[in-house]
């Protein structure tokens, strides 16, 4: 799953619009404009890049970097709960938190929960929804620091399931 995937399923899911979606990428320190984000949303045929793990930007289509990515994330995170302040009162600098591909997943996780304010019992419902059982200790595992002892990768089936749970929730409005 890309990066482009993740937040077009993210953004039908919590059916963000493209105002709030410019809004949100400006608060994660990314400036993108209107016709940036219908780029950044548009599917590609993924028979077209078959040869290639991603499909290669065009006028058409702009890549979503992992760096887009997180600012998109850390700046939702500021969107739904406003800006975090040190104890001096000073604005916090999010950390960057994705190290490479394979914890794109764990970081889309942990950063949707914060933005939301969702609990681990809201998290295991999502993934309920989804029609999967994930254990606390799997949750945890998952929601845990890349190089911790019991840090479990997030593999693209578990977080397509988390953001479908998502949808079932928020979307269809069934509570």
């Amino acid at each position: 799953m890309t990066n482009n995937d993740i937040l077009i399923r993210l953004r039908y899911a919590l059916d963000i619009k493209n105002v709030d979606m410019i809004e949100i990428f400006r608060l994660g320190g990314v400036d993108v404009t209107k016709d940036d984000v219908l780029k950044i949303l548009t599917k590609v045929d993924e028979d077209t890049f078959y040869d290639h793990d991603e499909p290669e930007e065009t006028d058409e289509y702009i890549k979503c970097t992992n760096s887009m990515l997180e600012s998109f994330l850390n700046g939702f995170i500021t969107f739904k709960r406003g800006p975090q302040k040190s104890k001096t009162g000073e604005p916090v600098k999010p950390d960057r938190s994705i190290k490479n591909h394979a914890s794109v997943n764990n970081v889309l996780l942990k950063k949707v929960k914060i933005a939301l304010s969702l609990t681990s019992e809201d998290m295991l419902d999502i993934f309920d929804r989804a029609g999967i059982t994930v254990t606390k200790g799997e949750l945890g595992a998952l929601l845990r620091k890349e190089g911790q002892k019991n840090y479990k990768p997030c593999g693209d089936r578990f977080a397509r399931n988390f953001l479908k749970g998502l949808t079932l929730k928020f979307r269809d409005n069934v509570n």
